[in-house]
């Protein structure tokens, strides 16, 4: 995985959106109906779409947000076997109130005070979740 900065976008076609989500102190993650492991918001940008309106469908479609705020964090791609990779963009989502879980894909949402370990994609998440950190942690040492 690489993680570039978001200048990266104008560079590349961005395919993807992963969105991390909190609600207060809470990680909030979704469990798909198909799977037992949890995984963050996030899909495909649709034809059409910016990569702020996927990851604001997305994040409604599989966690129910109803009023949130999305902060863009990095563009990152996965690579696999040498194989180029496909583009995507990195969001922190902080949801102040949630609606119920739209019928879709994800069978129920959870809130969690430690990432679980059990997570879809185990190889990738990490990386990621490790960016929007120092990009938390960056922010909060710039308030004081």
């Amino acid at each position: 995985m690489n993680l570039f900065n978001l200048d990266k976008e104008k560079e590349v076609d961005l395919e993807y959106v992963v969105i991390l989500v909190r609600h207060g102190e809470k990680w909030i993650l979704a469990r798909h109906q198909d799977r037992s492991t949890w995984e963050f918001a996030g899909g495909h940008i649709e034809v059409g779409e910016t990569p702020e309106e996927a990851a604001a469908r997305e994040l409604f479609e599989e966690t129910g947000a109803k009023q949130s705020s999305l902060v863009p964090i990095a563009v990152y791609t996965v690579i696999i076997d040498d194989a180029p990779g496909s583009f995507g963009k990195l969001y922190l989502a902080d949801v102040e109130q949630f609606a119920e879980l739209p019928p879709y894909e994800m069978a129920e949402i959870k809130g969690f005070t430690e990432i679980p370990t059990d997570l879809t994609y185990p190889l990738i998440y990490p990386a990621l979740i490790s960016k929007v950190q120092d990009f938390i942690n960056s922010s909060s040492s710039t308030v004081r």
